[in-house]
C-alpha cells in the first residue's frame, strides 16, 4: 500500500518546525502531500526527497519559519489547511491559504472558531477559504469540548498549543485518530491524555525525528472490500498501518460477516502498529452499524457502503454526518451512485440505509472526490454489467497508482484518457 496520507502530512508539519533533521521514508508522494511540501518550502523550511518516498526536512525551528510572497495554495488537501491554520496561526507573521475548487468550498469556521477562542486573528469567507491568519496573535491555551468528533479540529488546536501560553485541553465525544499525538511523542513534545481529554502545555520544543509511514489503512480499505467480494483464495495486504483509531472498518466487516486476520508485525518502527491483513470472499450480510464505530472509519464509510450494497439484507449506519464536509457531500454522492447502479438506498439526516443484492452497471459521477470514484471501482466486482466513472483526476491526491494495482489483482479496469 502507498504511505499513510494523514501520517505523511503530519509528519512534514512538524518535522517543518523541529529544530534539526527529520528523515521520512515510505512517505506518500502524492498530490496532497506534496501541496503540503510546496507550503513548507515556501514558508522557509528546507525540505529534499533523496530517493523514492523519502524526504529529508531541515527543521525550521519554533521562531524559524518566514512569510511566504505568496498565499498557500493546498490543492486538494483539507488536512493541510485544517493543521495548518493551527500550526500558523500564532505566527507573526500573516498567511493566505487557498486550495482548488473543491476546497475552497469546505467549511473551515469549526477550526477557526476555537482558534479564535485561544486568541487568533482569522477571517474566512462565508465559513469557507481563502482563510487570512493574522500576524502578532498571542495566543493562550483553552479548556474546549469538541462539538462532533474531528482529528482535524483536534490536531489544529494541539498545533496552535505548542505556541500558547498555558494548557491546552481538546475533549472528544468519541474517539478519533490519535496520529498527532503518537507523533508529538516522537518529537519529544509530553502529551497527555485522560480519558475522552488531550491536554499539550505550550513554549515544548520539537526535535527532528526519523518517521516511518505505514501503508494507509484508508488506501488498504478497497482492496480488504475487494478481497470480501471477489477473493475466494484469499488477498493479503502488507505492511498497513492499524492504529486502533483507523481500524473500526475491520469491526464493521466482521459484524456483517467478513473473514478478514490480523497479524500484526513486531518488529514496525515507530510509535505506529504495522500487521499484514488476510482477507477472503465472505458472504457478507446486512448489519446495523454501532455508532461509536463511525468516528474510527468516516474516511472508509463509502467504500464499506458498496459492501453493504453487495451484502443480503440491509445494512443502516448513523452518526456519520461529517461526510457532508468532505471532499463532495459523500453521503448524497454514495446514494446518488447507488441509486444510479439500481441499489435501493434511503438518504438520511446523518447516514444512509442500504438494501443489499447485486449492483447493475452504470455511469458514476464521482464529483472529483478520489474515495467514491474508487469505491465504485471496487464495486465493478460485483456488478451485472461495467461501471463507468467520470471525473476521476483527484484519485492521485490520496492513491497514485491505484488503477494498476487493482488490475495487478486481477480487475478489469481500464482508464479512458478522460478525467
Amino acid at each position: 500500500m502507498p504511505g499513510d496520507k494523514s501520517i505523511s502530512h503530519r509528519a512534514l508539519l512538524l518535522g517543518g518546525i523541529a529544530s534539526g533533521e527529520t528523515r521520512v521514508s515510505g512517505f506518500l508522494e502524492s498530490a496532497d502531500c506534496l501541496a503540503t511540501m510546496a507550503a513548507l518550502r515556501a514558508l522557509g523550511v528546507r525540505i529534499t526527497q533523496p530517493g523514492s518516498n523519502e524526504v529529508i526536512v531541515r527543521g525550521a525551528g519554533a521562531d524559524g519559519l518566514r512569510a511566504s510572497p505568496a498565499p498557500l495554495d493546498m490543492g486538494n488537501a483539507g488536512t493541510a489547511m485544517r493543521l495548518s491554520m493551527g500550526l500558523l496561526c500564532g505566527q507573526p507573521f500573516s498567511s493566505t491559504l487557498v486550495g482548488d475548487a473543491s476546497l475552497m468550498q469546505r467549511p473551515m469556521e469549526r477550526v477557526a472558531t476555537p482558534l479564535r477562542l485561544m486568541g487568533a486573528r482569522i477571517d474566512t469567507r462565508d465559513g469557507r477559504p481563502p482563510v487570512v491568519l493574522h500576524g502578532g496573535a498571542r495566543l493562550h491555551g483553552i479548556d474546549y469540548p469538541l462539538p462532533m468528533a474531528s482529528a482535524q479540529v483536534k490536531s489544529a488546536l494541539l498545533l496552535a498549543g505548542l505556541g500558547a501560553a498555558g494548557t491546552t485541553r481538546v475533549t472528544e465525544p468519541a474517539p478519533t485518530r490519535d496520529h498527532t499525538e503518537r507523533m508529538f511523542g516522537g518529537f519529544g513534545v509530553a502529551v497527555h491524555r485522560d480519558g475522552a481529554t488531550v491536554a499539550l502545555t505550550g513554549g515544548q520544543i520539537l526535535r527532528g525525528a526519523d518517521i516511518r509511514v505505514p501503508g494507509d489503512f484508508s488506501s488498504a480499505a478497497f482492496f480488504i472490500v475487494a478481497g470480501c467480494l471477489a477473493a475466494p483464495d484469499g488477498l493479503t495486504v502488507q505492511g498497513v498501518g492499524v492504529n486502533p483509531t483507523r481500524t473500526g472498518l475491520l469491526d464493521m466487516l466482521r459484524l456483517m460477516g467478513g473473514r478478514i486476520s490480523v497479524r500484526e508485525l513486531p518488529d514496525a518502527l515507530g510509535p505506529e502498529p504495522l500487521a499484514d491483513i488476510t482477507i477472503h470472499a465472505s458472504p457478507l450480510r446486512g448489519a446495523v452499524i454501532p455508532p461509536e464505530l463511525v468516528p474510527l472509519a468516516i474516511d472508509e464509510l463509502p467504500i464499506l457502503f458498496i459492501a453493504a450494497a453487495c451484502a443480503d439484507g440491509e445494512t443502516v449506519v448513523t452518526g456519520a454526518g461529517e461526510l457532508r464536509v468532505k471532499e463532495s457531500d459523500r453521503l448524497a454522492a454514495m446514494a446518488e451512485g447507488l441509486l444510479a447502479l439500481g441499489v435501493r438506498c434511503e438518504l438520511l439526516p446523518d447516514g444512509i440505509r442500504i438494501q443489499g443484492g447485486r449492483p447493475g452497471g452504470g455511469r458514476i459521477d464521482s464529483h472529483g472526490d478520489h474515495r467514491i470514484a474508487m469505491s465504485f471501482a471496487i464495486a465493478s466486482l460485483r456488478a451485472s454489467a461495467p461501471i463507468e466513472i467520470s471525473d476521476v483526476a483527484n484519485v492521485g491526491t490520496s492513491f497514485p497508482g491505484f488503477p494498476a494495482l487493482a488490475r495487478a489483482i486481477g480487475m478489469r479496469v481500464e482508464e479512458t484518457g478522460q478525467p
